[in-house]
């Protein structure tokens, strides 16, 4: 399994509606989520010997009340992967609560 099998199967664990990269117009509340680069690096005689992977984690709800699914995926992240909670955002052109979440794992 690899480390990205990881983050996707720990957000399955909290909903069906889980999207990599671009959400299909799903019904709220849904998670999207992507890789976005390397994070920490080890480097050992001029080569790479292991590198992390980043990315975020995208909930999008219409009840930002039931914070169950928020905290949900902070548990599920917590087996997987260093993470942080980077933002809070209210989308006006959806009318969705925006969660993000930055993602580091080896």
């Amino acid at each position: 399994m690899t480390c990205l099998d990881r983050i996707r199967d720990a957000l399955l664990a909290v909903t069906a509606e889980v999207y990599h990269f671009h959400a299909h117009k799903p019904k709220p509340p849904y998670i999207v989520w992507a890789e976005d680069g390397a994070g920490d690096v080890v480097v050992a005689n001029g080569r790479m010997q292991n590198q992390a992977i980043a990315g975020t984690v995208d909930l999008f709800t219409d009840d930002p009340e039931n914070t169950s699914i928020f905290e949900s995926i902070q548990a599920a992240l917590d087996e997987v992967c260093a993470w942080e909670l980077n933002s809070i955002q209210y989308e006006e052109d959806t009318g969705l609560t925006h969660y993000e979440w930055a993602w580091e794992v080896a």
